[in-house]
């Protein structure tokens, strides 16, 4: 399965890329919203992992224009992000899910919810 995770902190994202990659998955990654795009338009992901939290074209803007290309509507994004859930402030046309708060959540986590994802 094809993984794009958008994740600002390199280590982070190295850390995500070599255990989905053992995982089985392939794995892009990147550190900004609008190279995530361009990534996505170059090959389409089957699920995306997303940190909310992005410098410049932040995590919602890249909600928004994701959703906006009706190729990638039915690509689930997990959200694994360090922005609190009582924080969150998504409308309901933008689906999202599952959501995981990065202080309480294990790399298994994000590993099965990529594997139930697709």
């Amino acid at each position: 399965m094809r993984v794009l995770v958008v994740e600002p902190d390199r280590l982070l994202g190295g850390v995500y890329r070599q255990a989905l990659g053992a995982a089985g998955h392939e794995v892009t990654l990147t550190t900004g919203a609008q190279e995530a795009i361009v990534l996505a338009d170059t090959a389409t992901p089957d699920v995306v992992v997303l940190e909310l939290q992005l410098s410049g074209h932040g995590g919602l803007e890249f909600l928004y224009e994701f959703r906006s290309y009706p190729e990638w509507q039915a690509v689930p994004i997990i959200l694994h992000t360090f922005v609190p859930e009582r924080m969150l402030d998504i409308p309901a046309g933008l689906s999202v899910g599952p959501y995981l708060y990065k202080p309480s959540s294990r790399l298994s986590r994000l590993i099965r919810a990529v594997n139930e994802a697709g």
